[in-house]
Formats: structure tokens, C-alpha cells, sequence
């Protein structure tokens, strides 16, 4: 238990710049106490006591601002940055190491039965405000920019951009953690990409016809 619990807060104390002791993570930070309180509701709801898990989870709600339900399945290393109005539906998973900021929502889309929320793989960050609705997968290693809007499956290695999201893929292994900013447009890159195509048959064909003819 106390290594389960350790490997909790070093996950913590390696990606979050502004933690400065391990004292300060344990009592001070609402992402930590929600996925802690999450784990004890999750004992219990899949112990069948599944009135005691909603209190527990509707009671860490109350106090962190973040609600998990019982029946979600958390991966180790779960940080939740800052993490008010983050929302995690009842069949939302989430793997290992996974980053998620404030206002994140891993939802459905309607009120149907059974797998209806999505599925994170390792090692993913899902940036301030977005929101990821529907039962499919988020591949290991992925991002999604702040404000994004993923309305279906995101491949590993990949970035989730815009409402709705549209899909660059990186060629890293692993993202940078903690950059939500920088990341590429897949438009602009095409408009350039565009561009510079137009750019280069303009000069093959002044080489043909001269550039005379090509301005009239």
C-alpha cells in the first residue's frame, strides 16, 4: 500500500513544476485526493457496496471539485493537474502515467447502455477544457490540445487539434508531458505544404513556357 501510494506522489512531484515536497503533494493537492478517494470507491463498487462508492466519490466531488465515478478504472500514476470540473464517466478508462488538466471531461454522448465512455492509453495528456465523448480509444503516448472536442479515435503517437479535433501524427515516442501549446495545426501545415507545391510548378513551368507567357 505505502509503494502504491509513493509511486502516486513521485508521479506527481516528476511532471508538476510547482511542487515542492512530497508533504505538499500528499495533503495540499486536489488531483492526488480525488484519485486516492477514488481508488477506496472503486474497492467498494466492485465489492457490490456500491452506495458507500458514490458517497465516497460524491464526498471527493465535494471537496476537490473532481468527479470520478466508482466504476471508472484508473491506471497507476494518474495526475490531475489542478483539476476542477474534471469529469470521468462511469465506463471511461484511463492507463498508466496519463495526464489530465482542469476542466477535462472523458463523457458519453448519449444515455446508451454499456461501453459508453472512452478509453485513454498510457502515457496520454489531455490539455485544459477538452473534451473526449464517446467509447473509443485514445492511443498510448497521444495528446489533445486544450479546448479540443474528440469525437472519435485518436491514434498512438498522435495530437487531437480543434473542435472537432482533427489528427496529427507525431513521430516521437513519447510527447512532452506538460506542453499543451505547441502543437502542430494540421490546416496551416497543409496550407504551407500547398504552397510550396504551387511555388514549385509555377518555376517548372516558367522554365517550359517562359515566364511571359505564365504572367499573362
Amino acid at each position: 500500500m505505502f509503494g502504491k501510494l509513493k509511486e502516486e506522489i513521485d508521479s506527481v512531484m516528476e511532471r508538476d513544476p510547482a511542487a515542492r515536497s512530497r508533504l505538499e503533494v500528499y495533503f495540499l493537492y486536489s488531483g492526488f485526493k480525488a484519485v486516492r478517494a477514488h481508488r477506496r470507491a472503486n474497492w467498494f463498487y466492485r465489492h457490490n457496496m456500491k452506495f458507500i462508492a458514490r458517497y465516497i466519490s460524491q464526498r471527493s466531488r465535494h471537496k476537490t471539485g473532481i468527479e470520478i465515478h466508482p466504476a471508472a478504472k484508473i491506471g497507476k500514476g494518474l495526475f490531475i493537474d489542478h483539476g476542477m470540473g474534471v469529469v470521468i464517466g462511469e465506463t471511461a478508462e484511463v492507463g498508466d502515467n496519463c495526464t489530465l488538466y482542469q476542466g477535462v471531461t472523458l463523457g458519453g454522448t448519449g444515455k446508451d447502455h454499456g461501453k459508453r465512455h472512452p478509453t485513454l492509453g498510457n502515457n496520454v495528456l489531455v490539455g485544459a477544457g477538452a473534451k473526449i465523448l464517446g467509447p473509443f480509444h485514445v492511443g498510448d503516448n497521444a495528446r489533445v490540445a486544450a479546448g479540443a472536442v474528440v469525437l472519435d479515435e485518436v491514434p498512438p503517437n498522435a495530437t487531437a487539434v480543434g473542435v472537432p479535433a482533427r489528427i496529427v501524427r507525431l513521430n516521437g515516442v513519447r510527447p512532452a508531458n506538460l506542453d499543451q501549446i505547441h502543437i502542430g495545426d494540421p490546416v496551416s501545415q497543409q496550407l504551407c505544404y500547398m504552397e510550396l507545391e504551387i511555388n514549385r510548378l509555377q518555376k517548372k513551368m516558367e522554365k517550359i513556357c517562359g515566364p511571359a507567357v505564365i504572367n499573362k
